[in-house]
């Protein structure tokens, strides 16, 4: 029976990155959702403190850290396209960008945590800010290991390791990066806008 030459040259289709990093990134989500509804049944109980709580928030600096991490995403999307392309020199400097704006995105959540702590509010204040604190804290540490993430790939491409021949460890780490992202995209709404 004759085969076509064209299907044997075409790639099965594949799950971007390492396997690993597809089951960190469940788990993840499974810890996080646990996390909303936890925050969510809350709510429900004490709906006037978090209405109230909600609106010391600054709206402003969430709009910006989602805007930072949304663009942080799609320079990594571009890295590994150029990447992919054998285009190692584009494809570090949309790592660098993305780097630009997970650094933007803690510098600003920074100020923010200065700005609460500074007026006496903590975990301590109410049961909104705690789990504000906890669902925004450990958000944080995430964008702090996508950037050391990045930041060794980056390394490591500027170097020439990456290219169409091997792209693998960077989507890896872009896989985990939109991660974050999503997460945020996600937790965002949930504590600052919806009342």
């Amino acid at each position: 029976m004759p085969t076509d030459p064209q299907a044997s040259n075409t790639p099965s289709p594949h799950l971007a990155g390492d396997l690993v990093i597809w089951l960190v990134i469940l788990a993840e989500l499974l810890t996080f959702g646990i996390f909303f509804l936890a925050y969510a049944f809350k709510r429900v109980g004490q709906v006037a403190v978090f209405n109230a709580s909600q609106q010391t928030l600054d709206l402003h600096a969430g709009v910006i850290n989602t805007f930072l991490l949304i663009s942080g995403s799609w320079c990594v999307a571009r890295a590994v396209h150029a990447v992919r392309h054998d285009r190692q020199t584009q494809g570090t400097r949309w790592l660098l960008g993305a780097l630009l704006c997970g650094a933007g995105f803690l510098t600003l959540k920074s100020v923010e945590y200065a700005h609460k702590l500074n007026a006496g509010i903590d975990v301590s204040t109410n049961d909104f800010y705690l789990f504000y604190y906890m669902l925004t804290g450990f958000h944080f540490l995430h964008v702090v290991v996508g950037i050391v993430m990045l930041s060794l790939l980056c390394f490591f491409n500027a170097r020439g390791h990456y290219g169409a021949h091997n792209s693998h460890a960077l989507e890896t780490g872009a896989a985990f990066w939109h991660l974050v992202d999503l997460l945020w995209i996600i937790l965002f709404p949930l504590v600052y806008v919806m009342r």
